[in-house]
């Protein structure tokens, strides 16, 4: 069963994230650990909890550790599974900084769709499998580059992609807001 099937908002499938990530690094988690993760107050946690429990995507009793179900993990996966492609293309695609990617992808994580995400992860694969691709984004420069012919004649590669006048004629001048 999907999150969209059983109706799971963006803070749910947060909590499972944060579930699943404390389990992995100490073998269950505690309501304190949640709270310590996601910097929320107690009292969310616990709703939290109450309704993943009901929803049957965690094992959870007051006062005890907190475990995945067998679906709850397979939720929980498909939500880290996300929020890992999405900080990649982020990062190694587009450039952003580590952390802004990874901002960005929890913000992005519960809005692309299957379709969507299994293209992305794909094209990350490629990215950064294919050994002939040495476009990356040029903080100085401000476009991407290929990184192998930087220097080498300023061009920076954008000649082959349609030159220099198609990013200017895009592009609002010095004088235009």
């Amino acid at each position: 069963m999907s999150a969209e099937q059983l109706q799971l908002s963006a803070s749910l499938e947060d909590y499972l994230e944060a579930i699943y990530h404390t389990v992995e690094a100490k073998g269950a988690a505690r309501a304190k650990d949640i709270v310590l993760r996601m910097g929320v107050h107690n009292s969310s946690v616990t709703q939290a909890l109450r309704s993943l429990s009901e929803k049957k995507l965690i094992n959870y009793a007051p006062y005890d550790v907190i475990t995945l179900t067998g679906p709850g993990e397979v939720l929980a996966l498909g939500v880290v599974r996300r929020h890992e492609t999405l900080s990649k293309f982020l990062n190694h695609v587009l450039g952003l900084p580590d952390a802004e990617a990874d901002a960005e992808a929890c913000r992005l994580e519960h809005a692309v769709s299957g379709g969507v995400l299994n293209r992305l992860v794909r094209f990350v694969e490629y990215f950064e499998s294919c050994p002939q691709n040495d476009v990356r984004w040029d903080d100085e420069a401000g476009f991407f580059c290929n990184k192998a012919t930087a220097g080498h004649n300023g061009t920076c590669g954008r000649d082959a992609c349609g030159g220099e006048s198609l990013l200017t004629d895009l592009l609002p001048s010095d004088g235009e807001a």
